[in-house]
């Protein structure tokens, strides 16, 4: 039998998901501690500095008082900001919001690295062997039982083989790798073959 098994559609639109979503997380992190916070720390000192100025002359009892939100809401007008109070971004946040935008870019990047190599994997069978994703090279014939707890649910079925005196196991991913199943049903009629004997 002649099967290669490479990496699913399926499996590929997940990970490119995961990828996009884990980077746009990233690059949201990164602009509101580039971008966002930085300029509202800046509005956030002009309001503090309204508020105090309110408070000292005796036109305000405390940030509370409409005073303050009206002459807040007068200077965002004229300086072309949004009306609403900005809230206090210290250096410690805005830093905080940098360094998890960079972790989630750096992870990213390593994710797309580990998706691009999963890429140059599949599982094949030629002729009488099966060489798994890791190059592990099993007979057919060698194949004594196909574990399908997870098939249902995952797409995933193992192949118990024997090597030498070992028992061992062989995963055969359909859902990752299309073209599992084939090997999967021929390992399965053998093994029913060898027991009707």
């Amino acid at each position: 039998m002649n099967v290669d098994a490479r990496i699913s559609k399926a499996w590929r639109k997940r990970m490119l998901f995961l990828l996009f979503m884990f980077s746009g997380v990233g690059a949201w992190f990164l602009s509101d501690g580039y971008i966002y916070w930085p300029n509202e720390a800046v509005r956030h000192g002009e309001y503090v500095e309204i508020k105090d100025a309110l408070i000292e002359e005796g036109k305000a009892v405390d940030e509370e008082s409409s005073s303050v939100r009206l002459a807040w809401e007068r200077h965002a007008r004229e300086k072309g900001y949004k009306s609403k109070i900005p809230k206090e971004r210290t250096d410690a946040g805005i830093n905080e919001q940098r360094s998890i935008g960079w972790v989630m870019i750096i992870g990213s990047a390593l994710f797309a690295l580990w998706i691009g190599w999963n890429h140059t994997r599949r599982v094949q069978a030629e002729g009488e062997t099966i060489i798994g994703a890791s190059g592990e090279r099993v007979e057919l014939d060698s194949i004594i039982a196909i574990d399908r707890k997870k098939w249902d649910n995952k797409g995933i079925a193992y192949a118990i083989y024997t090597d030498g005196e070992k028992q061992r196991r062989l995963t055969l991913d359909d859902h990752k790798f299309e073209g599992c199943e084939e090997i999967i049903l021929e390992a399965e009629k053998r093994i029913k073959a060898r027991k009707e004997v």
